[in-house]
């Protein structure tokens, strides 16, 4: 059985961006990415090879702001503005293996954030259409995916998350990065039959699900309990 993950924080603080400059006295980023993994990820148990190759080349130290770079490996969330956080490493791992992807699969994502889970799943060789609602996360989220190459297989826009990107569904698996009360509707009606769809759900209190789809109805089962910055615009309605 899982430990919980406490995954999210309800924090402000400002983006920076650029390259960062390494402490003397910390490993370099490559070390501390080799590091992560074994530590956090693998001791976890995520398993998946694709998973763990992917958590080992991604630069995630890119994807923080740059006041935020000594922790960019830490076992913990991290401030990337406007109210938003990046998950700890190990949650991003656990709801990619979740989501069981491989390459060539066709994946939303709701909530780009800062970029990072997105890059994870590019890293993967998945078809990635991804929406989020901070317009200001949005542009440097794509300015930073850019940068390293990942766009090629990325398909960005600003939006709400809640109601789906249905003209590009169905889709294999869908990852949502912030918590709505209830699952989505749309979100479940854009899966393909035999797709997942990984989300937190609840209000203080929340729980990892994923979703199956199945040819008849849906499937769900509570993998952890978590703590995600809550979903906005349309899901505050439900």
């Amino acid at each position: 059985m899982r430990k919980a993950a406490w995954v999210g924080l309800l924090v402000v603080a400002a983006c920076g961006h650029g390259p960062g400059r390494a402490h003397a006295d910390r490993p370099a980023p490559e070390a501390e990415r080799q590091e992560m993994v074994r530590t956090q990820i693998e001791a976890r148990g995520v398993r998946d090879p694709a998973v763990l190759d992917a958590m080992r080349t991604v630069p995630r130290h890119h994807f923080v702001p740059h006041s935020q770079r000594a922790n960019a490996y830490a076992d913990r969330p991290l401030p990337i503005g406007s109210g938003q956080t990046i998950s700890q490493p190990y949650i991003v791992a656990l709801m990619t293996e979740l989501a069981g992807v491989k390459p060539g699969d066709k994946v939303l994502e709701v909530g780009t954030g800062s970029g990072y889970q997105a890059a994870v799943l590019a890293e993967m060789g998945v078809r990635l259409f991804s929406i989020e609602i901070v317009e200001a996360l949005a542009t440097s989220a794509k300015a930073t995916l850019e940068e390293h190459g990942y766009m090629k297989n990325v398909e960005l826009r600003h939006g709400d998350g809640y109601v789906g990107w249905p003209e590009q569904a169905p889709f294999d698996a869908i990852i949502v990065t912030a918590a709505p009360p209830s699952v989505p509707k749309p979100l479940k009606a854009q899966l393909k039959v035999g797709g997942r769809l990984i989300i937190p759900v609840g209000k203080r209190y929340q729980s990892l699900l994923r979703v199956t789809r199945t040819k008849d109805a849906f499937r769900g089962e509570s993998v952890i309990p978590v703590r995600f910055v809550p979903m906005t615009g349309e899901a505050q309605a439900h």
